[in-house]
């Protein structure tokens, strides 16, 4: 009971930081809702059945699920986003070894992003 109920916090924790993901930069969103969906799939068939069903994540999820990769409409966004954040990020921070960092930061998580495998836009399901 008690390990349940602590993996249905994490999972609930990783969706959280998951969605701040989605604005903030430094926190990768599809790594933190693939952990909360590990957690949930733990803990609770309820909060799994409703990340899996959730229409902001249940395509993304389908795919890397089924086929381990991203469709290319999602993949050119998140890089978008990605470099948008980070480029606004640089802009306003005043220490230049911090803005280093954030654009080794970036350039990595562009890279990854682009490496991903890219799917057609209606896969297989």
């Amino acid at each position: 009971m008690i390990k349940r109920g602590l993996y249905a916090a994490v999972g609930l924790l990783s969706v959280g930081l998951g969605i701040l993901g989605i604005f903030l930069p430094l926190l990768p969103t599809v790594p933190f809702i693939l952990l909360a969906l590990y957690c949930f799939a733990r803990s609770s068939q309820r909060l799994h059945s409703w990340l899996l069903n959730h229409p902001w994540f249940k395509e993304a999820i389908a795919d890397w699920q089924r086929h381990k990769g991203l469709r290319r409409s999602l993949k050119k966004r998140a890089m978008v986003l990605s470099a948008i954040s980070f480029m606004v990020s640089i802009i306003i921070v005043p220490i230049v070894w911090v803005k280093g960092m954030l654009f080794i930061m970036a350039s990595v998580l562009l890279i990854y992003l682009w490496c991903l495998p890219t799917l057609p836009k209606e896969p297989d399901r």
